[in-house]
């Protein structure tokens, strides 16, 4: 991902009828999706997706539509990626609490790719604002929360069965407050906070993760004297 992020974007050539098209799509979405993560989906103007893709606004709206519907195709295409990586982690065949780690770090380095001023997650940096007031927005970033849940969770019973954690465990549940370290991680990223800080915080959630989460049990009543 971002390898994909840090190419740069080849400039539009002119174009003969029947030729193929002189643009790199790919390059031009991440180009796009670069300029979201700067300034947001209401910061960015058109001008500012021209410049960064290097195509005038007849050429862009031809390939991807309007704004919002080129900013939800760089909503999908992170979350492709993102899911490949993540994908990629959970193949490898290592206890649940060292695969927790590699996602978390893996994470922080993306997030922090743009120091000395962090840029966090694409998702919760850019989409939680356009939420708000776009359908369409939200039923994209819910549907991103959902599937890295999934994958978490398949993972959660995985350990589970393994005997790696309490058979009463809940793996949709642990799988989802896995996620909910990915976005606290993010959005600390984007506030400052330190690397250091933040290993800290993984490192602290993934040992509670991994103690397992049973159903809530009633304390102990106290005997009457």
């Amino acid at each position: 991902m971002q390898g994909n992020l840090s190419r740069t974007v080849q400039k539009e050539q002119p174009r003969r009828r029947g030729r193929p098209r002189a643009y790199d799509a790919e390059r031009a979405l991440d180009a796009a999706m670069a300029a979201f993560w700067r300034s947001g989906f209401a910061g960015t103007s058109l001008d500012d997706l021209t410049a960064s893709a290097e195509m005038n606004r007849p050429s862009l709206y031809a390939a991807f539509g309007d704004k919002q519907a080129l900013y939800l195709k760089t909503i999908e295409r992170y979350r492709t990626a993102a899911v490949a990586a993540m994908t990629e982690q959970l193949a490898i065949d290592r206890p649940l609490a060292d695969t927790l780690r590699v996602i978390y770090r893996g994470a922080l380095d993306l997030y922090r790719a743009g120091d000395p001023n962090p840029r966090g997650c694409y998702l919760t940096s850019t989409a939680i604002t356009a939420a708000l007031d776009s359908p369409e927005v939200r039923a994209g970033l819910l549907a991103s929360h959902q599937t890295f849940d999934r994958l978490l969770a398949a993972r959660f019973a995985a350990a589970r069965d393994a005997g790696e954690l309490p058979p009463d465990s809940d793996p949709d549940l642990l799988g989802a407050l896995a996620v909910g370290v990915i976005h606290t991680l993010a959005v600390r990223t984007r506030a400052g906070e330190t690397r250091r800080r933040l290993e800290q915080i993984a490192d602290a959630a993934v040992a509670q993760l991994c103690g397992g989460a049973g159903p809530a049990r009633a304390a102990p009543r106290r005997r009457k004297r």
